[in-house]
């Protein structure tokens, strides 16, 4: 724990400039975009939202925003890992190593399948009470590049989101003297908030998915498991989804 008054108060101004910058304005943009759609006529359910949408009209270019975007994730990740090991403390300590690959991976597929079957069932339970908006993980086009780009986007959101929500701010909290419990709850908070924009489902759903991820990092301090499941959770979601519509009638 840190207990220099100054080295506190340099902790505090990071954390907020950090969470400025990448997740935290996520975490209100989507509290807008929430209050947008409950001002609008009808249920949530009624309205819609994509994760994965084209933005330009040209195909090339609209591949490079795409890929802008996964840069940009990335970079989030990387200066939450790069903080961290400016002040000593270094990717290997958050879990960030070869030297558990296998079970990394099998506990990786393990947080997947308990996460990602309930919380597919939140989903829809969430959408019928019209909590939810129809969320559409994918809407780009049947291009060439649309299943890369997917998996590119899965990736960089996995490893955004658990750097700098499990590795990045637990441990900042940790060091200034929170408990497990409060740096997780937190943790979750924040996950949750970014997701706003889904509807209270996708709020409730991310924040259960936060004290879980949070939980386990906490005990097994192995970020890649985090990010292994967090990955085949969108991979199968973004993935499965671009596949799969037109196929099965239950998809919108």
């Amino acid at each position: 724990m840190v207990s220099d008054p100054e080295q506190r108060r340099a902790l505090i101004v990071e954390i907020v400039l950090v969470l400025a910058v990448t997740l935290g304005v996520s975490g209100l943009r989507s509290l807008l975009a929430l209050l947008n759609a409950l001002l609008a006529p009808g249920s949530l359910a009624d309205q819609s939202v994509a994760i994965n949408a084209p933005v330009l009209r040209s195909e090339p270019l609209d591949l490079a925003y795409q890929l802008t975007g996964v840069i940009q994730l990335l970079a989030w990740g990387a200066l939450g890992s790069y903080l961290l090991w400016r002040s000593g403390i270094p990717p290997r300590s958050l879990g960030l190593d070869c030297r558990s690959a296998g079970r990394d991976a099998g506990l990786g597929v393990g947080l997947a399948a308990v996460i990602g079957g309930p919380g597919l069932g939140l989903y829809f339970l969430a959408r019928a009470a019209g909590l939810d908006l129809t969320v559409v993980p994918s809407a780009l086009a049947d291009t060439w590049w649309r299943v890369p780009v997917l998996l590119a986007s899965a990736v960089a959101n996995a490893l955004a989101e658990e750097l700098l929500v499990a590795g990045y701010l637990i441990t900042r909290l940790r060091q200034l003297g929170s408990g497990e419990g409060p740096a997780v709850l937190a943790s979750a908070a924040l996950r949750g908030s970014y997701h706003l924009y889904q509807g209270f489902g996708g709020f409730v759903g991310n924040l259960v998915m936060g004290l879980v991820f949070g939980r386990v990092w906490q005990r097994t301090h192995r970020l890649w498991a985090l990010v292994s499941a967090h990955a085949l959770i969108d991979i199968v979601a973004f993935v499965g989804y671009a596949l799969l519509r037109g196929h099965l009638s239950w998809l919108p």
